[in-house]
């Protein structure tokens, strides 16, 4: 099966639609950490530039991308963006207030934390954020739309890079490999060592 290549036409449907409407600045905010059991969710609001010869090709669904071209890209989108931020919300705030609450608030902050104010606003799913700004919600956005996918590789490379922090506090999780997510061997570690302090509780109730 061919490798499909990758088109701007596509992935900018959405944003090049927009700025006909006469709306400059479009922000992608996206997600990383919603499902683990240890760790924040990490949550990234990016306004690139859509112009032809701004654009960084490969810019997708950071799930599709090996962990090397994610780091390559994350370091283009920064460099290129209009404007970007990174809003981490713990794991104490995700038990407290739930993680679509948590996902909703951090994508809020990001939104907020942006050196300059989006006239429209692209979420990935199905995602209504308490803000101002007019906003668009896109089932597989990460995928679908360029600032969205720029929004899902900065977040997870910047999650990622946390939780390789994490491994060397507490080694017997091995959270550089999972990441915080629920791999059996993470399980059994939770059963033999209990939880340590970025356990989310609410999520670990079973073990």
């Amino acid at each position: 099966m061919a490798k499909k290549v990758w088109n701007a036409d596509e992935k900018l449907q959405y944003e090049r639609a927009l700025q006909a409407k006469g709306f400059s600045y479009i922000a992608g905010v996206d997600e990383v950490g919603r499902g683990p059991l240890a760790g924040p969710v990490v949550c990234a609001a990016v306004i690139m530039p859509i112009e032809e010869a701004e654009l960084i090709v490969g810019v997708d669904d950071s799930k599709k991308l090996s962990a090397k071209k994610r780091e390559e890209l994350a370091a283009k989108i920064k460099e290129k963006a209009i404007a970007y931020t990174v809003y981490e919300v713990s794991e104490k705030t995700i038990d407290e207030i739930n993680i679509l609450e948590a996902t909703k608030l951090g994508m809020k902050k990001a939104i907020e934390e942006l050196k300059v104010q989006p006239d429209v606003v692209l979420t990935d799913g199905n995602m209504t954020i308490d803000i101002p700004h007019r906003q668009h919600s896109i089932v597989k956005g990460d995928a679908l739309s360029y600032s969205i996918g720029a929004a899902s590789i900065v977040a997870k490379v910047h999650r990622d890079a946390m939780m390789d922090e994490y491994a060397k506090q507490y080694p017997a999780y091995a959270f550089d490999s999972n990441k915080g997510y629920g791999t059996a061997a993470h399980i059994q570690a939770i059963k033999e060592q209990g939880l340590c302090p970025i356990h989310r509780r609410t999520f670990t109730k079973n073990f």
